[in-house]
Formats: structure tokens, sequence, C-alpha cells
């Protein structure tokens, strides 16, 4: 299998249950895209959480590949 060094994945996110409600999820994908952003790279999403995060807001649009 060939491995693209230009491409993150993000497969899953989460985090703990006492923190749910504070938008750390939302943060955390939203960093992904700034990393993506500043090292060229691009993103592609298999957990439902960060697709929807990446497909309901136009700011990664430049990163996100779906």
């Amino acid at each position: 299998k060939d491995v693209d060094y230009n491409l993150i994945v993000i497969e899953h996110s989460g985090v703990s249950d006492s923190l749910c409600g504070q938008g750390l999820g939302k943060k955390l994908v939203n960093s992904v895209v700034e990393y993506a952003r500043n090292n060229n790279l691009k993103i592609i999403a298999s957990c439902p959480f960060a697709k929807d995060v990446l497909e309901k807001d136009d700011h990664a649009q430049d990163v996100y590949l779906g």
C-alpha cells in the first residue's frame, strides 16, 4: 500500500465525557486545519464528527478533500 505523506487522515476524534459541550472537538479539528494549511498538506476525514465540522464551514475548503 502506498503512503501519501502530504495527506492527513482524521479517522477518529473525541474528548473526555467531562469535557463534552465545551467546543473542544471543533477546536481540535480546526487545529488540524491550521496545521495542514501551514505545512502544505491536505485532509480527508472518515470520522463523522470531523467530516461534519469540515463540511459545514467553508474555512477548511482549501485543505479538505473529503
